[in-house]
């Protein structure tokens, strides 16, 4: 049976403060930094793997009471990230789009510009708060979040998946 998620993409309302993501900062999560392409990867309680690129500006900004992240904050680059079906509610903000998600493998890179979303596995609904745009992302798809832009699923092309995940050495 296809892993089922939901996801919501709405725009952020104001800057949210996040701790910085580090080793000795991230209680209940194990840090190991991978080569080719450099990258760290953070296995985290309950279930939440993030894949961060080496230049990624990202924190925690609400964890649960066992250490399991739900809520990051991720301002820059590219990351990856595998939520285990049925372990809790997670999210990612942006400064364009906040991702919530249970249970799926997606990727999220943001530039200054943009936020763009990309569904490895599962199935995702994105909207904006007000609940305009809405789209149903599936394995495969994609969708690019900015200001003023109405919310189109796209197919993504191959290269372009390729490319992407090739920043996580897949």
């Amino acid at each position: 049976m296809k892993k089922l998620a939901i996801f919501t993409i709405c725009f952020l309302l104001a800057p949210v403060a996040a701790q910085p993501l580090a080793a000795q900062t991230l209680s209940g999560c194990t840090k190991t930094d991978l080569q080719d392409p450099p990258r760290s990867v953070y296995q985290c309680a309950g279930g939440v793997t993030l894949e961060a690129e080496a230049a990624t500006a990202l924190g925690i900004v609400e964890r649960e009471a066992d250490d399991r992240p739900t809520d990051v904050e991720l301002s820059s680059d590219g990351l990856y990230i595998e939520i285990t079906p049925g372990s809790g509610p997670f999210q990612i903000q942006t400064p364009h789009a906040i991702a919530a998600v249970r249970g799926t493998v997606y990727v999220v890179d943001v530039t200054d510009e943009m936020t763009a979303v990309f569904v490895r596995e599962g199935e995702v609904s994105v909207s904006r708060a007000d609940g305009s745009d809405t789209v149903v992302l599936t394995e495969g798809l994609g969708v690019e979040v900015s200001p003023g832009v109405v919310l189109e699923t796209r197919r993504w092309p191959q290269a372009r998946v390729d490319s992407l995940l090739d920043r996580f050495g897949r």
